[in-house]
């Protein structure tokens, strides 16, 4: 439905009020650097990790990294995706193959990665990634393995594969099950091979890094992420409270999202507390975030990372507010797993196995949404389903037409985070001016009277 950017919306500047937000760019940037560089320093290795790939092993080993599709909004925050569309077709793929997943693919087929222009600036985003040593990903869609397989072959790193499995059964109510009663959330076999799944990749790391595996230092990791992922939970519900809200998705997920990366460290921990800190003062202070607010939204899918703009192009003209997104609401459900010390190993696999069933398999990610719609007492959705990558799919029949019999209107449409070919800014602004106007605002009157 959207077509390729030729122009920009009004108001196409964002706008970011929060020094969480700002602090936690800072923070990434310069720990990027000083990661690139003790890589190229020490001659060691250097992993590329699928978002849903244990990177708490990585982290408890010190072993560095980069998650894949965190790279891929830095490219596409740093407009490459144009570029690397082009260099997929030119060396005989789709180009628009799973583009969130192959931006790290396409920028090893960049000869100008590593290379500065005339005015000395890096023309790879942020001088390219370290040539990774290590590929690894999960099982979780039908081209991931070939994806990570290519940008091994490319890199000359060694490709390692994490097997998926299916849940026999579906608790509606997970997001209460999660952190405390995850063995009841899960099949009991499913969670044992989990385990053994992570037994053979802390071997095969060994054995390839001469690294050894600390119990102790996984367990530590794993606390600090459920300290870090418990200021997420108040701050969720803080701001799920407000009426007005403090803050929008603008600055809550640049905030969550790259410190999501950083977890497992005392400065994510730091970080999410500043931000809950920050936001309740807010809160108390009794500041909106849109003075005006009339309207409360929620966003379905991935970070609009190369028009993080439009979220705030509905603010003045309608008072709606962009409140929700996955990426704060999902620190604060799905990655809290107490009682770590009885077992770090089982706690961690039962972190990472649910995620895509969370995220992507209804009914468990359509009766979450629909239950927190209600809690943030949500007026609409807005949807936007990636139409190349069928892990992410998300049963987006079944999402729509579970939030709309609970009574709340849905604007579903085909997208892409980071492809501008897929992305028109005047376009999309105004299928959701009539969205709001046609059927949010009318539902919304409904429900107040």
């Amino acid at each position: 439905m959207a077509q390729e950017q030729k122009g920009t919306a009004s108001k196409s500047a964002v706008v970011k009020k929060l020094k969480a937000t700002k602090a936690a760019s800072v923070y990434q940037k310069q720990w990027f650097f000083g990661m690139k560089e003790r890589v190229e320093r020490e001659g060691g290795d250097f992993a590329v990790l699928n978002a849903d790939v244990p990177m708490e092993i990585f982290r408890a080993m010190d072993i560095p990294f980069v998650v894949n599709q965190w790279w891929a909004a830095i490219c596409g925050a740093k407009r490459m995706t144009r570029k690397y569309f082009g260099l997929m077709q030119e060396n005989g793929y789709r180009p628009d193959l799973n583009s969130y997943d192959a931006q790290a693919l396409a920028e090893s087929f960049d000869p100008d990665d590593k290379k500065v222009d005339a005015d000395g600036n890096p023309m790879g985003p942020w001088g390219g990634l370290p040539t990774p040593t290590i590929s690894i990903t999960r099982l979780t869609g039908d081209v991931q393995s070939k994806i990570f397989g290519l940008l091994a072959e490319n890199y000359g790193a060694d490709l390692y594969v994490i097997e998926n499995t299916i849940a026999r059964t579906t608790p509606l109510n997970w997001y209460e099950l999660a952190a405390d009663r995850w063995e009841e959330m899960y099949d009991k076999d499913r969670l044992d091979l989990a385990v053994e799944e992570l037994k053979e990749l802390i071997r095969w790391l060994e054995m390839k890094t001469g690294k050894m595996m600390d119990i102790n230092k996984l367990e530590y990791v794993m606390n600090l992420i459920n300290e870090q992922e418990g200021y997420y939970k108040k701050t969720r519900d803080l701001i799920a409270s407000c009426h007005p809200v403090p803050v929008t998705v603008v600055d809550t997920i640049n905030a969550v999202m790259q410190a999501q990366w950083q977890r497992g460290t005392e400065w994510a921990v730091e970080h999410a507390k500043s931000l809950y800190e920050e936001v309740k003062a807010l809160a108390d202070a009794g500041v909106a975030a849109v003075p005006n607010e009339k309207l409360r939204l929620m966003w379905i899918g991935r970070g609009m990372w190369q028009d993080f703009a439009f979220y705030q192009r509905f603010e003045e003209k309608y008072g709606a507010v962009f409140m929700w997104s996955m990426y704060l609401a999902m620190g604060a459900d799905a990655y809290i797993r107490n009682n770590v010390e009885e077992d770090p190993l089982r706690a961690l696999a039962a972190r990472f196995i649910g995620m895509e069933d969370f995220l992507h398999m209804p009914p468990w990610n359509s009766s979450w949404f629909i239950q927190q719609a209600q809690q943030n007492d949500i007026d609409g959705v807005v949807y936007m389903i990636p139409d190349n990558d069928i892990q992410a799919v998300e049963g987006s029949y079944f999402i729509k037409k579970a939030l709309e019999d609970a009574g709340i209107p849905v604007l579903a449409f085909h997208g892409d985070p980071v492809n501008p070919r897929k992305w028109n800014a005047e376009t999309m602004t105004s299928l959701v001016d009539e969205f709001i106007e046609t059927r949010v605002i009318p539902a919304h009157e409904k429900k107040e009277r």
